[in-house]
């Protein structure tokens, strides 16, 4: 029989196990390769693939962190943050015309705009397209499925009291940083912390899948203010109706609890609207209670008469001729509108008569009168730490001339801002003594460091002299009350130009204490250039300060000088 037949050759079964032995070893050293690069050597097998395929498809992206809420002192929001979607896209993409006039149409803008900014942007991966949009306004772009548009979460902020509170809360840019007022003063505080997750990504660059967060996103830290919104509207409303009928180039007001250090109301003019961005002028977000300076002029003669009664030379009933009606002081002649005679400490505040206070002036000399201006904290900042907070500038000469000495006393040759004007005067308001200001409300129970300045004596006599002021015969009738005993002090000073002062342009000024019975709400006024012949303070901020002060008093129940004084008749006293 033919052994082909019943058997294999042994040559045909020697190739049949070499190539079994091969396949053998090939496998051997295949699981082997496996072993090594998945077991043993993890830094340049299984550790190199893994960290090689990330670099190819994870990445790292930020998880939006949610600003602080800012609201006033009874919960009322004043600064939101909002979720939105930013649009972006991936230029080197965006080929297809038909794609970019699809784009450009949705998005509201002209196809040429579009396509010369991505034109722009042809050598980089990322760009955005729009900024801060509506969940609708994102998902009618997104919608289109273009290859390369993608949008991300954000929050954008929003003010719901718009440009009533719009100097004060400040704005923060488009990428959710403090940029102006409270919301840079504490932008620490309110920014948050943005957290980090990884995803995969396809060969397009779209993510696929989340894989975890690596860090969590921390959200802001809430800021109760001490503003009171209903008062802060009421006072804007006052504010800027003033400024049409006055004319005024610029305007500001300040309301604060002389008991506290709480600012209530801070407002100016020109404002603007921090929800809009299309024509946006940074000026406008000067915060003018704070940053404006000037020479405060006869709001300055009740810290002069308090000079002058520290000194035991003078009470508010003594005598002073101021006959002829006018005194001359080196080569300067100082009027009076008319000739006074002989009046009263009182009377010389209450006529705001510069005959009057020179002559007491010059009885005390210019350093007592200083040293109260001190006292007072003119010429320091306060504690609020607002941005861009001036301090003023009070005189420190090596020599004084005859006039410097006389002008100080009533208000010329220093310069304060608004916020300082009323913290000075809550000193007689509050028995002599003064709190700290602070823009954040003030907890129940809080101990609040105060400073006596002056004797509750002096305070109180004072009060009684500035409330004539605005009695019949004072120069503030304008800043009454209906129902209600108030008390401040007018100012008129020429604004400073580059040669000097300026004949036509002039700051009118008040500073009110209220309710005289049961003093605690301090309100200061300033009209920067009013227009026409009531430039006074008297004209054009005494009735800005009635205004206000006539909400201020209601809004906290205050009782009205006859149901006090009734109160007081059967012993029960009272309080704002």
């Amino acid at each position: 029989m033919n052994r082909s037949r019943v058997g294999v050759s042994k040559p045909a079964l020697w190739r049949l196990v070499f190539v079994a032995f091969c396949l053998f070893v090939l496998s051997g050293l295949l699981i082997s390769r496996l072993v090594v690069l998945q077991v043993i050597d993890r830094d340049r097998g299984v550790g190199f693939l893994q960290q090689q395929g990330a670099l190819r498809s994870v990445r790292t992206a930020e998880i939006p962190a949610y600003r602080g809420l800012v609201t006033d002192r009874r919960g009322q929001p004043l600064a939101v943050s909002t979720p939105v979607v930013s649009i972006w896209a991936n230029p080197q993409q965006l080929r297809d015309s038909a794609d970019v006039v699809q784009l450009a149409t949705t998005m509201g803008q002209t196809p040429e705009a579009l396509a010369e900014r991505i034109n722009l942007y042809s050598d980089k991966q990322f760009m955005y397209l729009a900024r801060h949009q509506t969940p609708n306004q994102a998902r009618a772009i997104l919608d289109l499925g273009i290859p390369g548009v993608r949008g991300e979460r954000e929050y954008r902020r929003f003010y719901p009291a718009g440009e009533v509170v719009s100097q004060l809360v400040g704005l923060t840019n488009v990428d959710g940083e403090g940029i102006a007022g409270v919301e840079l003063a504490y932008n620490e505080w309110l920014r948050g912390q943005t957290g980090k997750k990884r995803y995969l990504k396809d060969l397009h660059g779209d993510a696929i899948r989340n894989i975890g967060v690596i860090e969590q996103a921390r959200s802001g830290k809430s800021l109760a203010l001490s503003i009171d919104l209903r008062l802060q509207y009421l006072q804007h409303r006052v504010l800027q109706r003033a400024m049409v009928e006055t004319g005024a180039a610029a305007g500001a007001a300040v309301t604060l609890d002389a008991r506290t250090g709480e600012i209530l109301a801070m407002t100016n003019h020109p404002v603007f609207n921090p929800n809009s961005r299309e024509g946006f002028d940074y000026a406008a977000t000067r915060n003018r209670v704070v940053t404006d300076v000037f020479e405060p002029g006869s709001t300055m003669k009740p810290l002069t008469l308090v000079a002058a009664l520290e000194s035991g030379e003078y009470t508010i009933e003594s005598l002073i001729d101021t006959s002829p009606g006018r005194v001359r002081v080196g080569r300067k002649v100082l009027p009076d509108p008319r000739n006074y005679g002989e009046i009263s400490v009182s009377r010389v505040i209450e006529k705001s008569s510069q005959v009057g206070v020179t002559k007491m002036a010059q009885q005390m000399g210019h350093e007592p009168i200083l040293e109260v201006f001190q006292r007072f904290g003119l010429g320091e900042p306060s504690s609020i730490g607002f941005p861009g907070e001036r301090s003023g500038v009070l005189p420190n000469r090596q020599r004084w001339s005859d006039i410097e000495k006389v002008t100080l006393a009533f208000g010329y040759g220093l310069t304060a801002t608004p916020l300082q004007l009323a913290h000075a005067y809550a000193v007689f308001a509050n028995e002599g003594s003064q709190v700290p200001l602070t823009l954040l409300k003030r907890t129940d129970g809080e101990s609040l460091p105060t400073r006596q300045v002056i004797s509750p004596e002096i305070a109180g006599q004072v009060l009684e002299v500035l409330n004539r002021v605005t009695g019949s015969e004072g120069t503030a009738q304008k800043a009454r009350v209906e129902g209600f005993r108030v008390g401040g002090k007018t100012g008129t000073v020429h604004k400073v130009g580059d040669a000097g002062y300026l004949d036509d342009k002039y700051v009118a000024l008040f500073v009110g204490v209220a309710p005289i019975e049961d003093p605690r709400f301090v309100t200061a006024v300033v009209v920067d250039q009013p227009k026409g012949d009531n430039y006074g303070g008297g004209a054009a901020a005494a009735p800005i300060y009635s205004a206000i002060t006539d909400g201020v008093l209601r809004l906290h129940n205050a009782l009205p000088a006859e149901s006090h004084e009734a109160r007081q008749l059967v012993g029960l006293g009272g309080g704002a």
